[in-house]
């Protein structure tokens, strides 16, 4: 029996090859790649599926459960490496580490107290915890036994929380007392008492003891984590899932500001990762990898727990932010474990750039190999300061493209193996076929070429189904071009085939007749020497139909003199045209984010168009006190 690492593609050659075998022999080249891992029964059939409907079936009838591909096997052949690095907020406090044995004990003992609870195959699981290894713990336990795990990302407001715990009918929730970010201390236990009084179906909470603050406790639902396995057994039966049944659901945020729950299934969802994680990032044997997201996204789920632990990769997990206790802590970290791939967002590298390279230079980067970019395209500046100041001109850097929805990437550069190029996520991955159109469906078959992104076959991580609501699923994904998956991007072809996403589709504006793409202004406004990063958006205007917004943030050692607006608006008019000056700019010092770091534009248009009373929950937000800044600056234009 092959392993995966054959599967690992180690030239330009190699890709090409996977590439037109994925195409032209799709079943047979996943059905070779889902060989390598550990199946219960084997499938009927490898692929099944109606874009029509729509219905995706991957591996039909194949039984698994994921984390004996992910814990058990792993033990079998190397039970003391190392699973899991996890690095504490404060750096003073101590680093734990956790074999594959001891990782699969801590998962098996938690699986039988959720057992002994009454949670069985198909419960729903509502896991609300800080960057902690009894995070990861409660994920794989839930996997165990074949209860539906909903993370929810610890920096939601109580009012998120209840609105995903109801959706999902979740019969349990995990949480602990509090999180420590940074210098702040967060009652995570507060916040989820709020919420539980919304929801009638959660009869349980078990609640980790991580800040050891005082919380309020209701001994007929709560229960301490310690209390709850104490005693149990550290071997638990792995229960049979089918390939199609469940793994998690996963909320995302909506165009129309309600949550979707992306839910994504326990075989293809394993296959795709690991294959994904081990190409893109070239992993091998003994690296340190660190992804520095969330569990509570999707990058955590499929790049810091699946993929990783699929692959028996050894992973940071980290606490903490990267200002605390300074704005070294990423460098500190990767330098004291010799991590080998370190990804992140753009988001976060924008923000670092901001800081002297002095705080770099102190630590020992050699041991890096690979550097990655996710969640946003990444603009020039960012690239260029990840690739001098981190990469020191000679690590490669993957820019990938994909979501919560995908499951895993679908447009990356392979590490050393296949050619990057900077702001482009450059080549669909094997089994991708990506396909530019216009915006009546129509295929652009122009080498170099402008477009709507489309995908028009099915891979192995797709989601499944919205939860609770497949006819908002097929409205969404497949309803805008016919036998297509939408994501809602668009993209630019090079005359090499790259693909460099250009932003949302709705994030085009038609200007006096003119459609113009956000992302490219954006682009052009962070060139200027002044501005670390903006966001352009439509509003109504009496003449043009709509004229353009720009939220801007400046360097802090940068004053605002009025100059600087018109230096912005040359800069555009000379990189784009004068067609896209914005007509209106406004300073703020942040812009309203997702926690995964994504800019909520649906937000700033409804404030550039007057429509602050139309905003809607943003409590979840990264940070929300940035609307009301804004809210208060446009007042004053």
């Amino acid at each position: 029996m092959n392993n995966l690492s054959d599967f690992q593609l180690k030239s330009p050659e190699a890709f090409q090859e996977a590439y037109r075998n994925s195409i032209d022999n799709s079943s047979e080249f996943w059905a070779e790649i889902a060989s390598t891992f550990q199946w219960h029964k084997p499938w009927k059939e490898v692929l099944k599926y109606d874009w029509s409907i729509p219905s995706t079936e991957w591996f039909v009838e194949g039984k698994l459960n994921i984390t004996v591909n992910c814990l058990d096997r792993h033990v079998n052949v190397h039970p003391e490496k190392e699973a899991l690095i996890w690095e504490p907020n404060d750096p003073n406090d101590t680093v734990q580490r956790y074999t594959y044995k001891s990782l699969l004990a801590a998962v098996c003992r938690f699986a039988n107290g959720l057992k002994n609870q009454g949670i069985k195959k198909g419960d729903r699981v509502c896991i609300y915890m800080p960057m902690i290894p009894e995070l990861t713990i409660a994920v794989l336990a839930c996997a165990r036994i074949g209860a539906v795990h909903s993370v929810v990302f610890a920096g939601f407001s109580s009012t998120a929380l209840a609105t995903r715990i109801n959706d999902a009918g979740c019969a349990l929730l995990i949480t602990a007392d509090g999180a420590f970010r940074g210098d702040k201390k967060i009652s995570l236990k507060a916040i989820a008492d709020e919420a539980l009084n919304e929801c009638d179906t959660v009869k349980k909470c078990i609640v980790f003891q991580r800040t050891f603050q005082s919380v309020e406790w209701d001994n007929r639902k709560d229960i301490w984590w310690h209390d709850f396995i104490d005693g149990l057994s550290e071997n638990c039966a792995p229960t049979i899932m089918d390939a199609e049944d469940p793994l998690f659901i996963l909320y995302t945020s909506g165009s129309t500001g309600k949550p979707k729950g992306m839910v994504h299934t326990c075989g293809g969802y394993m296959v795709y990762t690991a294959y994904t994680f081990m190409n893109v990032f070239q992993y091998q044997p003994n690296d340190i990898y660190w992804c520095t997201a969330d569990i509570g996204w999707i990058t955590g789920h499929s790049y810091m727990v699946y993929g990783p632990l699929a692959c028996g990769a050894t992973s940071v997990h980290f606490e903490g932010v990267p200002s605390y206790p300074k704005w070294n802590r990423f460098w500190e970290i990767c330098e004291k474990h010799k991590v080998t791939q370190f990804y992140t967002a753009p988001t976060a590298i924008r923000a670092l750039a901001k800081h002297p390279t002095k705080l770099i230079e102190d630590y020992d980067l050699s041991a890096l190999k690979v550097l990655g970019s996710v969640g946003e395209p990444i603009n020039d500046e960012a690239w260029n300061w990840y690739d001098t100041h981190i990469g020191k001109n000679k690590v490669p850097i993957v820019d990938t493209w994909w979501q919560t929805e995908t499951g895993g990437i679908l447009i990356s550069s392979l590490a050393g193996v296949t050619d990057q190029k900077p702001t482009f996520a450059t080549q669909p991955l094997p089994g991708i076929q990506v396909a530019l159109v216009d915006e009546k469906g129509r295929p652009i078959f122009e080498k170099e070429a402008e477009g709507i992104l489309t995908i028009n076959y099915p891979w192995p991580g797709i989601a499944r189904t919205i939860y609770g609501d497949h006819q908002r699923y097929k409205e969404v994904y497949f309803s805008a071009f016919e036998g297509r998956y939408f994501p809602g991007d668009g993209a630019l072809r090079d005359a090499d085939g790259n693909y460099r996403i250009t932003g949302r589709v709705d994030d085009v504006v038609i200007v006096s007749g003119h459609n113009l793409g956000t992302a490219p202004i954006e682009n052009a406004i962070n060139e200027h020497a002044a501005v670390v990063e903006s966001a352009v958006v439509g509003y109504p205007h009496d003449v043009k139909g709509n004229a353009l917004m720009a939220y801007v943030i400046l360097y802090d050692t940068v004053s605002y003199t009025p100059s600087l607006y018109e230096e912005i608006r040359k800069e555009v008019a000379v990189q784009i045209g004068p067609i896209a000056k914005p007509d209106r700019i406004l300073f703020v010092s942040g812009l309203p984010k997702t926690r995964s770091g994504k800019i909520m534009r649906r937000i700033l248009r409804k404030l550039a168009a007057g429509e602050a009373d139309q905003l809607g929950d943003i409590s979840t937000l990264l940070n929300p006190e940035i609307v009301e800044e804004i809210i208060v600056g446009l007042a004053k234009e």
